[in-house]
């Protein structure tokens, strides 16, 4: 299938990376068809694109939330993920969004809303995380930019 992105520009994507979100995503019902895109020269510890395919000009940014938040294990009652089917730990796949705005220092995940995913069957969901425990706007910037150093000693 081929697309034409906004953030990407025409792109093919093959079936086996569609990920198929049945009930949309928080506040986009209607956007079920989705890939997961990536700048292999960033490597997979940065900052991926979920892309729609229903709406091409719609792509959110995502990223793994343990490299941010290390210790990060939200309860999600088990009646939502019900349509994922069967879920090994294994094989499920736990992403955050990220808001960029103009002042990149203000970068944050929304630990909150995380997006579970069943890597096998390529079926998706977001959740809100009851409780207090984890923030809508978490600051990522420090934590990137030390994570970056590290990685360069």
């Amino acid at each position: 299938m081929k697309v034409t992105t906004k953030v990407f520009g025409e792109i093919t994507i093959d079936d086996e990376r569609i990920i198929t979100f049945p009930n949309g995503i928080i506040g986009f019902p209607d956007l079920t068809k989705f890939a997961m895109i990536h700048d292999s020269e960033k490597g997979l510890d940065s900052i991926h694109w979920l892309q729609s395919l229903d709406e091409p000009a719609f792509a959110m940014p995502v990223m793994d939330p343990l490299i941010v938040c290390p210790d990060y294990n939200p309860e999600v009652d088990d009646e939502l993920l019900k349509h994922l089917g069967e879920l090994n730990p294994e094989e499920m796949l736990v992403l955050v969004t990220v808001t960029v705005p103009k002042d990149i220092k203000q970068m944050s995940a929304n630990l909150k809303g995380p997006i579970i995913i069943n890597s096998v069957d390529r079926t998706a969901t977001q959740v809100i995380v009851e409780g207090d425990a984890y923030q809508v706007k978490f600051p990522i910037y420090d934590i990137l930019n030390d994570n970056k150093k590290k990685a360069g000693e």
